[in-house]
């Protein structure tokens, strides 16, 4: 005889908002608890003191504050990158090479054309190369899976691998001095090909765009053709071809747009705050921002949320290693047992779990 099992899971409709909140509050305030009962078991710190050095760490001071808002502009605006192809139901696993291809474009232009053109000149070159460079990136992968149906997923996780080989090369080729394997700041006497410090806040410029950047996107996905046509591919690419979309088309379109975001952000990286280019400068967010763009669900606004979640915890973490003289694993336990409760908390949002009725009470 089969026995039946206790639960009975099924589909959800679509839930109002409010309860989604609900369901995704509980789901960190249970991990908080967890996380409050780990540090006590593991550490005998106070977890109330934890939680508080993970606050401090991302806005105990004014210069602490402006590092926080820059990194989650930095992982939004890469985040917002890829949302159209994953809107798509295009795996694309590669806004880390097309943000470094573009901060390589970036640091080619301020190293050649920097004592060649005046800045004015400069920056709009560097702006198309950074731009044109990341959309190549995304073009490549999008071409090969239009024509030949190959694996968006393996050729652009490859494409980060081209990338990064190619920035270590140039980095040995332009590296200052000779035999030091890194270029350190790239004209650091003239700053030419630097982006324009707005109120004295190196960082507020690259807020500024990831702003725009945000409200933008969210009308494009939303409220524009392409948009409408990004949906209906992601749903169905045979209903999308019945319906006179061209479905290759959209697919190269939309790779080439989140390829050319990403190559925006490389020259955001580059020429407005870091100056420099190294093979870790984008540090894991084109990965990160995976997480980021699901979690939200695609909606740009809801992206704000999470990136600063995130962000939050990866600085609080740092901070928790240098207070209690802790390791960094640690830290590393409580962010993944807070994203395990909130990624879980989907499964909630669209599965409804009850207990299955006895054939007596039946």
């Amino acid at each position: 005889m089969h026995k039946q099992s206790l639960f009975h899971i099924s589909k959800r409709d679509a839930l109002p908002w409010y309860q989604a909140v609900l369901i995704r509050g509980g789901a960190i305030v249970l991990a908080l608890i967890v996380c409050a009962l780990v540090t006590m078991l593991l550490t005998g710190e106070n977890p109330i003191s934890i939680y508080g050095t993970i606050f401090y760490g991302a806005f105990g001071t004014a210069r602490k504050s402006w590092v926080t808002f820059q990194n989650l502009a930095v992982l939004l605006g890469i985040s917002l990158a890829v949302t159209p192809a994953f809107k798509m139901r295009f795996w694309n696993i590669g806004a880390e090479g097309q943000v470094l291809i573009g901060c390589l474009a970036t640091a080619a232009c301020m190293i050649v054309l920097g004592d060649k053109l005046p800045n004015g000149v400069l920056i709009p070159v560097m702006l198309v190369a950074a731009i044109a460079a990341g959309a190549l990136w995304g073009f490549l992968p999008s071409f090969f899976k239009a024509k030949w149906n190959t694996n968006e997923t393996l050729f652009t996780l490859m494409m980060n691998y081209i990338a990064t080989q190619l920035a270590a090369f140039f980095i040995i080729v332009w590296e200052v001095p000779k035999g030091a394997g890194k270029i350190g700041i790239i004209n650091q006497n003239s700053e030419a090909g630097w982006l324009p410090v707005i109120g004295g806040k190196q960082y507020l410029l690259t807020i500024l765009v990831v702003v725009v950047m945000t409200i933008l996107m969210y009308i494009y996905l939303n409220y524009s053709k392409h948009g409408y046509e990004i949906a209906v591919v992601g749903e169905s690419r045979r209903t999308a071809s019945y319906a006179g979309i061209k479905v290759d088309r959209v697919i190269i379109r939309t790779m080439v747009l989140s390829g050319a975001v990403c190559g925006l952000m490389g020259l955001l990286l580059t020429a407005g705050t870091d100056h420099t280019l190294t093979t870790t400068i984008v540090g894991g967010r084109g990965f990160t921002a995976v997480m980021v763009s699901w979690l939200a669900k695609f909606n740009p606004i809801v992206m704000v949320f999470t990136s600063l979640l995130l962000v939050v915890l990866s600085r609080g973490a740092s901070e928790i290693s240098s207070v209690f003289s802790l390791n960094q694993s640690f830290a590393d336990i409580l962010t993944g047992i807070i994203l395990f409760f909130i990624i879980g908390s989907e499964f909630f949002l669209t599965y409804k779990v009850s207990l299955r009725k006895s054939r007596k009470e039946a």
